[in-house]
């Protein structure tokens, strides 16, 4: 049972207890300096340990976690330096890996519906007052009491202009619904739609048990986003 991982040695090895991994972390460094490899070298042994990972790939550079190293004698040199051999056993292997892409094109989509990322955290992504978050949450409740599923931004949009047009019908009951701050809101979701985030919203949803699976082995999957152009769209990014 592995209780440690190793992130490097010097003039001794330096480890992290698997008890203590729960903690926040930063790599930093010059370019060049290792950063990559030494979030790849801690992925891959939490794997092992049976520990799924989560990995935004933000400059495409993560993939080859996938695959098996190659004999390459830089490496082999630095195998040999740091003793790696006899200390851990070193050998070249693959690891579990699930790539995801919210785009579809280079892993498995993600999705998530507009219920169930709900009123407060939608309210936040679109940067709404108190007065048009007010409208939002009434919204929401209306769609509650009517069994009406908000799945996407279109969804969404169409009942919106149902709650502007039925303003006085749900005045007495929910509160004034301002048809000034539903354009507000609809301005602000074409400016998202905008940043290509209808493909984040749909069916079917993601199960968060979907990126805690292990394989036949007992090693935690390694999830990857691609996030190379996700970054560019910082709304959408934000909002996954």
């Amino acid at each position: 049972m592995i209780d440690s991982v190793l992130v490097g040695t010097g003039q001794a090895p330096v480890s992290i207890g698997l008890r203590m991994a729960n903690r926040h972390g930063l790599i930093a460094g010059a370019t060049g300096t290792g950063k990559t490899v030494t979030l790849q070298r801690l992925a891959e042994q939490f794997s092992r340990a049976g520990v799924p990972v989560f990995l935004a790939d933000v400059k495409g550079d993560l993939a080859g976690i996938s695959q098996a190293g190659g004999d390459n004698p830089a490496v082999a040199q630095r195998v040999a330096q740091l003793g790696l051999e006899q200390s851990e056993g070193f050998r070249y292997a693959a690891n579990p890996v699930m790539f995801w892409d919210i785009q579809g094109q280079q892993g498995h989509p993600v999705r998530t519906t507009i219920s169930e990322l709900g009123p407060l955290l939608l309210g936040r992504l679109l940067g709404l007052n108190e007065v048009q978050e007010g409208v939002l949450n009434i919204v929401f409740q209306l769609a509650d009491e009517n069994g009406w599923l908000l799945l996407d931004l279109k969804d969404l949009r169409s009942l919106l202009t149902h709650a502007a047009d039925a303003a006085e019908t749900l005045q007495t009951r929910y509160g004034n619904v301002s048809k000034a701050s539903v354009g507000a809101i609809l301005r602000r979701l074409l400016a998202l739609e905008q940043q290509g985030a209808q493909a984040l919203f749909g069916e079917p949803a993601l199960n968060l048990a979907d990126l805690m699976q292990t394989d036949e082995q007992g090693h935690g999957y390694i999830n990857i986003l691609a996030a190379d152009r996700l970054v560019q769209t910082p709304a959408v990014y934000s909002t996954f």
